[in-house]
């Protein structure tokens, strides 16, 4: 396990999501950072989740979302990013090698298990929501 893998799993987790793809369901841990915190916020949300590079799904927000949380320009396969010059919600399924470019990405979450379902050709049509009743905007419960 690398030191920055060990860190993300020592943070305090805020939320569980449950995202749906095609046929499939996968969850994801959310980690305990502003940017995360307002990522919960816009939940639930169905994103078209475009591929880029044969290494990521990212899908567009309806708005910008905090950048507290600290920027990288690396990724591990299975992690939730926030990309805010999109700004762009980016699930990592394969390493390519190669480092994010400038401003870098906010490493929000990660996956649970399950990450391949995003490794197919094209967009992918994700349903994301939180688990946890208590991350829920008061308007969806």
């Amino acid at each position: 396990m690398t030191r920055r893998h060990a860190s993300l799993d020592k943070a305090a987790n805020i939320a569980k999501l449950r995202l749906e793809v095609a046929d499939r369901t996968i969850t994801a841990t959310l980690i305990d950072s502003e940017a995360a915190r307002d990522f919960v916020s816009l939940l639930p949300l169905t994103l078209t989740m475009n591929d880029l590079f044969r290494r990521e799904k990212f899908g567009h927000l309806p708005r910008a979302i905090s950048t507290g949380g600290k920027r990288t320009h690396t990724y591990a396969v299975g992690e939730i990013a926030y990309w805010a010059p999109g700004p762009d919600v980016a699930v990592y399924y394969r390493d390519d090698g190669e480092e994010i470019p400038n401003p870098g990405i906010i490493v929000i979450g990660r996956i649970d298990s399950g990450v391949e379902v995003l490794d197919v050709p094209g967009s992918l049509r994700v349903t994301i929501e939180a688990l946890d009743s208590n991350t829920q905007r008061s308007s969806d419960r």
